[in-house]
């Protein structure tokens, strides 16, 4: 799947929901199937600055395709960086790269989050673009 197709399974996903106790559940659901970093990947090279808990994202090429990994210490942000992960692992570099979160703002998450979280959800994003921009120009 493209990242828009699976962009809009999301947002289908999250309007199945009426209320944001429900959205956070699902999150919190979502983030208990995220695929696992390996331990040996939790270090701090690795670990998301500006979020206020711990988040790991670890990327590896597969082909032509970047592959992430993560773990949080904190079950909301995990289920963040879960749907960030599902968006975006398993693509191209360029498509990272040149991929839109407007999801971000249609699925409501934006607005139900502390600033602080807010400010990681936009850490989260940076690191993975960075990795995609990273994996690359090695691809050139």
């Amino acid at each position: 799947m493209t990242i828009s197709e699976i962009q809009e399974e999301l947002i289908d996903e999250f309007s199945m929901f009426d209320d944001w106790q429900e959205r956070y559940q699902y999150m919190i659901d979502l983030g208990k199937s995220l695929p696992l970093i390996d331990p040996k990947y939790k270090t701090e090279d690795n670990i998301i600055t500006g979020c206020q808990s711990k988040v790991w994202v670890h990327a590896e090429m597969n082909g032509d395709k970047v592959e992430f990994t993560a773990d949080s210490d904190a079950i909301i942000t995990k289920g963040i960086i879960a749907i960030l992960i599902r968006v975006f692992s398993n693509q191209h570099p360029k498509d990272i790269i040149e991929g839109n979160t407007d999801f971000i703002d249609e699925i409501g998450l934006k607005e139900h989050l502390s600033p602080t979280r807010a400010n990681g959800l936009v850490s989260m994003i940076k690191k993975i673009k960075m990795y995609a921009l990273a994996y690359q120009t090695q691809l050139k």
